[in-house]
């Protein structure tokens, strides 16, 4: 009589079940990215673009001539992000047609990260503000906010022209970019966060002074002067050389703001941008893609 066989062992087959599971669990998860958006060109339909929160479709089906403008400076700022990086071992090289435009990179949260983040925050900032100035947006026009008479180093002078509204481009850049990371409470979302508004600040801080001469025979005994933004390299500048003194913080015990990670540090990390992870190193290869690795 043939002896009948054994059913296998169920245990193996569960382990490896429960081991999948940790996988699909506990490995980091890239997402899409708003950054995207600069892969559309003309095609910016709001419930089409991959990576957005509900808080940014909101603002994208509101405002889509915004969604317009965000898109055509997502390739400025990754075009300015590649140039700052053209010598260094990771380039801010891009991936084509994929939804997280830099792949696993982005996935540690290193200096690396916190630039692109900071570029990319102050690239809405740019866009926004330039759209604005050239009435390509129906409720934003020039910053009407300045009147009256001031003075510089050459003198009085009064304001007038057409000053760039950087604060509407800084208003709706925090609520567009920062939206993904204020549904997080953890210490990536903070470092984010941070380096979202360094990047804000920084075309803030580059506004110059531009003026009109009126008077007899181009004597310029009065001048009209308004705000007009530097160009974007001069951001880009800057926000490298922040990348290069870039902070490591750890998130503080009530998990709502950082600390230095060097104790003996006495700098403070408001006005730098700031990560939590040391960077890998970009010359080793990653076996799953047999390409340069990112971790």
């Amino acid at each position: 009589m043939a002896r009948r066989k054994s059913p296998p062992d169920s245990k193996p087959l569960s382990k490896v079940y429960f081991l999948i599971w940790l996988l699909l669990i506990f490995t980091p998860r890239v997402d899409s990215s708003w950054w995207y958006i600069g892969a559309l060109g003309a095609r910016v339909i709001c419930d089409n673009i991959p990576g957005l929160v509900n808080k940014q479709r909101q603002l994208c089906q509101r405002h889509p001539e915004l969604m317009q403008s965000i898109g055509e400076g997502a390739k400025e700022w990754i075009k300015e992000c590649q140039h700052q990086f053209r010598h260094q071992r990771w380039n801010c090289s891009t991936l084509d047609r994929d939804h997280t435009v830099f792949g696993r990179v982005m996935l540690r949260s290193s200096r690396e990260a916190a630039f692109v983040y900071a570029i990319s925050s102050a690239g809405v900032v740019y866009a926004i503000t330039r759209a604005c100035s050239q009435g390509e947006i129906k409720n934003c026009s020039c910053d009407g906010l300045k009147r009256r008479q001031a003075s510089d180093h050459r003198g009085d002078f009064a304001w007038g022209g057409c000053s760039d509204n950087v604060n509407y481009g800084v208003k709706f850049a925090k609520a567009f970019v920062d939206a993904r990371e204020r549904m997080v409470k953890d210490a990536r979302a903070l470092m984010n966060l941070h380096n979202n508004r360094c990047g804000r600040m920084a075309v803030k801080r580059f506004m110059k002074l531009q003026c009109k001469c009126h008077g007899v025979s181009g004597s310029c005994s009065v001048r009209t002067c308004w705000l007009a933004m530097s160009d974007f390299r001069r951001t880009g500048d800057y926000l490298c050389k922040k990348y290069n003194t870039a902070v490591e913080v750890t998130m503080n015990q009530d998990g709502t703001g950082f600390m230095v990670a060097d104790r003996d540090s006495k700098g403070s990390a408001k006005n730098e941008l700031v990560y939590v992870e040391n960077s890998p190193d970009y010359c080793l290869m990653d076996r799953a893609t047999d390409e340069t690795a990112e971790t």
